[in-house]
């Protein structure tokens, strides 16, 4: 009894071993989500995306936060940092003062006494060496007042909005430390995780104590060093103290009180609750019974959101400098009524930090980010239930891939590995932007990678072998990078004849029979072999033309197929033009070797060509034919005729536009009734300099003479540019033309076209 169909038995002969695969690595997807295993390399990942996904939110400008930067024209202007205090109280007064911000906070601290006045070498002296000079010490009982500059920043920073930083230190205490927000007995016996720092280093009691408060400026760093997270509140023995960003922003707000949230029923704690010790947020209370909420994860820390680059011009936040503030310069506008934060970019003294955003990101802009969430009352955060909808996320997605990419063609599968993809980045940056919340994404990207490079490595093994076929086919007919891209979609591709717009090129070496008697066989079979080398790759190599055909010394190539190119006449200009170089380049080589010069022509043109495998039973080549072929190997002959290097005809000129252009004449070859007119392509237009545009517009006015049959008008114009350019053989043909119709004028009827009898 058959228990499963026949044609389900096909089925799962022919998929199941990759849904089988696609299954599997879904599991370990899954397993990874729900911390059941690890991955230091899938971790590193995703806090690599978390930055790039950070920096796709553009910076918004905020008003209310402006940085006061001591920056290299703060120091030229008021001398090395340190400054002295007295120059800071000169800061404060005018912040306060004349610009009346509505807040201050110090990314600097004061730890030690300003003794940069000289007040206690005077005062040394007046009691010993100087005892006997009574005047100075009254003198400077006078002085001290000027002279005491940590008593003049005091008063500077006394009843003023103003917060001071300091660093918590692992091995020293130093200064004094500013009232804390709470002590471990405001608790009452609960217990707070928050980071305990054994020491400190402060600022001198007299400006603590005159200063509104103070905060903590140090940062956490990840293992691998880069800031993510910070602490908005840190301990010192059994007191806890606020952030630099707290502080400022609660002193901006006009906090009451700042003081952790603690959730009412152990029950409802999630795992970072339960690591701060059942306190869930921070609050700052505020007048009038509002509040900011902050939720906090480990140890009492928030996400940072970094915004921009950082820096001057790349951040959300105005810099302006000391001493523009210092000497009444910055508009009163910029800074009245914001939060300001002081400090320092200068070379030297930068305080620059690695974050994902930036590696060198000022580390006063981490301070001031944190304190625009605070002032937005949006912080990014990461649900306790995310591990879970990521595991869904990744077990829905795995198998849609594992079974739908197993049974779609290449083509829809790239599609939907793609739609799945973007809808998966989409959703995260929804999330992260809109609801501000923090998904991990790498494990999710790298089930779907894993999934659709296990399908596509699968159906390898059978698209090589079209892929094999193609390459039989085509390989010796066109370059083998050709072939290589032909491969990835051989259905496209055929042998079959057709007719299509392509841009051929014919080139030729001129007075060949020359060179080759004058060199030996060696030498002549080594001077034509690195001829067309150097004319090979530049046609496959830099514009990716087909290489047709080597035809004695010339060299036929075409663009445009079997791999189709809108810009066909483009790139087969640039070619001609790089060739032309490179030939000048071997020229220099030839001549040091003491080998006849080298020195070729140039034919292109554009039109309807027939394009296919022609030939015989016995030999076949890929190969094009057709008028326009025909006409592109006549320019090639008559390049000699006016002296340059590249004609192209009037179908190229219009399909590569970009090109400045000399026009040469209106011809009309053998073999072709209706004249065209040919060109010299001269460089991109835009490159083109002001002395060849003046000679071209003056030759196109003589060329206009000669066809209107105004033979003086003409000859002038071209006598002055022959003085110019004597070189060009160019201007040297129309002299002679024109002296020859003047002789025998060509009559009324004149259409100005030069007609070529032989191929």
């Amino acid at each position: 009894m058959r228990l499963i169909p026949a044609k389900w038995t096909k089925v799962l002969l022919k998929y199941g071993p990759r849904w089988l695969l696609g299954v599997l690595i879904t599991a370990a997807g899954v397993l990874y989500s729900l911390n059941i295993w690890e991955s230091e390399a899938v971790a590193r990942l995703d806090n690599l995306l978390a930055g790039e996904r950070m920096k796709l939110e553009q910076p918004v400008l905020d008003p209310r936060i402006v940085i006061v930067d001591i920056d290299g024209q703060a120091l030229t202007e008021f001398g090395r940092f340190p400054w002295s205090r007295n120059v800071q109280a000169r800061l404060i007064s005018q912040l306060t003062g004349h610009y009346q911000v509505k807040a201050v906070g110090y990314d600097i601290s004061f730890p030690e006494p300003d003794t940069s006045s000289g007040y206690g070498v005077l005062e040394k002296l007046s009691s010993k060496e100087l005892s006997d000079v009574p005047a100075l010490k009254q003198k400077l009982e006078q002085l001290k007042p000027s002279l005491d500059y940590d008593g003049l920043f005091a008063a500077a920073l006394k009843g003023q909005p103003v917060i001071l930083g300091f660093n918590l230190s692992p091995d020293q205490v130093k200064g004094e430390l500013p009232k804390p927000l709470f002590s471990e007995r405001d608790l009452n016996g609960r217990e707070l995780t928050a980071y305990n720092a054994p020491g400190f280093e402060a600022n001198v009691p007299v400006l603590q104590r005159a200063a509104a408060g103070g905060g903590s400026f140090s940062v956490s760093t990840d293992p691998d060093g880069i800031v993510r997270s910070a602490y908005l509140i840190q301990q010192v023995g059994d007191n806890y103290y606020p952030s630099l960003s707290v502080a400022t922003a609660g002193l901006y707000l006009g906090a009451l009180a700042v003081k952790p949230l603690l959730t009412e029923s152990v029950d409802q704690l999630s795992q970072s609750q339960l690591e701060s010790g059942g306190y869930d947020a921070l609050t700052i209370l505020l007048p009038d019974h509002k509040q900011r909420v902050i939720p906090v994860g480990e140890a009492m820390s928030t996400v940072v959101q970094f915004r921009g680059t950082g820096g001057r011009a790349g951040g959300a936040f105005r810099y302006v400098s000391a001493a523009d503030v210092l000497t009444g310069r910055a508009p009163v506008e910029l800074l009245k009524g914001t939060a300001v934060l002081i400090g320092t970019t200068a070379p030297g003294l930068v305080d620059l930090r690695a974050t994902p955003v930036k590696a060198e990101y000022p580390g006063v802009e981490i301070h001031a980010n944190i304190i625009k969430s605070i002032l937005d009352n949006r912080f990014k955060s990461r649900p306790y239930a995310a591990f879970v909808i990521e595991a869904g996320q990744i077990l829905a997605i795995g198998l849609l891939l594992s079974f739908a990419l197993a049974a779609l063609s290449p083509l829809r599968s790239i599609l939907l590995g793609v739609l799945v993809l973007a809808a998966s980045f989409g959703l995260n940056y929804y999330e992260y932007t809109s609801l501000d919340l923090i998904y991990n994404l790498a494990m999710q990207l790298i089930v779907i990678a894993s999934v659709f490079v296990l399908n596509v490595a699968w159906g390898y093994f059978f698209e090589v072998r079209k892929g094999q076929a193609l390459v039989s086919r085509f390989g010796e007919y066109v370059a083998p990078e050709l072939v290589a891209e032909m491969a990835d979609d051989p259905e496209k591709y055929n042998m079959d004849g057709e007719s299509r717009e392509l841009t051929v090129l014919f080139v030729d070496v001129r007075g060949f029979t020359t060179i080759s008697e004058g060199l030996t066989p060696r030498q002549l079979r080594e001077y034509i072999n690195l001829y067309l080398t150097a004319m090979s790759e530049d046609i496959r190599d830099s514009h990716r033309g087909t290489l047709d055909k080597y035809i004695g010394d010339a060299v036929m190539a075409f663009w445009g197929a079997p791999v189709a190119f809108p810009d066909h006449a483009s790139r087969a200009v640039a070619t001609s033009l790089l060739m032309q170089a490179s030939a000048r380049r071997l020229n220099e080589d030839f001549i040091a070797r003491g080998w006849p010069p080298l020195k070729i022509g140039i034919g292109l043109n554009t039109g309807l060509m027939h394009v296919g495998d022609m030939g015989s039973k016995i030999r076949r080549a890929y190969t094009v034919m057709g008028d326009a072929v025909n006409l592109g190997s006549r320019l090639e002959g008559i390049t000699k005729v006016y002296g340059v290097g590249i004609a192209v005809g009037e179908a190229t000129r219009a399909a590569a536009p970009e090109y400045a252009y000399r026009e040469l004449d209106l011809v009309r070859v053998k073999g072709k009734h209706e004249p065209v007119a040919i060109f010299e392509p001269i460089v991109l237009d835009k490159d083109v300099d002001p002395a060849t545009r003046d000679e071209l517009e003056r030759w196109h006015a003589a060329l206009a003479a000669v066809r209107m049959q105004q033979w003086d008008l003409a000859m002038q114009i071209i006598v002055k540019l022959q003085e110019i350019f004597p070189e060009r053989s160019l201007y040297s043909l129309y002299t002679e033309r024109i002296t020859y119709y003047r002789a025998h004028p060509p009559g009324a009827d004149w259409d100005g076209v030069t007609t070529f009898e032989t191929k």
